[in-house]
């Protein structure tokens, strides 16, 4: 989630990093940037194997639209839920996990 909120903020731009402890034994993980975001049509397809918003953009770098997916396996696999939420600006993730 780091990597690509500096991946894709712009030079000078911000990254945020939230833990918070929400319900009780759950932890909430929020990372938000202010680079271009996600469009809402994309939200739904992120989290899956080879899926790339910018397919131009993508081939440049060589990458192969799999960091969102790992991410969401390895949060899967300790119990927990990633998620992309609605953002005034750039992109806005949430993990929740158990804090045991």
């Amino acid at each position: 989630m780091l990597q690509n909120a500096v991946k894709y903020s712009p030079d000078g731009g911000s990254i945020t990093v939230v833990v918070a402890s929400t319900d009780p034994g759950r932890a909430t993980v929020t990372v938000s940037d202010s680079g271009p975001g996600i469009p809402p049509e994309h939200r739904t397809k992120i989290f899956d194997r080879f899926y790339r918003v910018d397919e131009a953009r993508t081939r440049e770098t060589g990458r192969a639209g799999l960091g969102l997916s790992i991410a969401n396996w390895a949060v899967q696999a300790q119990g927990g839920q990633i998620r992309v939420e609605d953002s005034e600006q750039g992109a806005k993730f949430l993990i929740e996990l158990p804090a045991e």
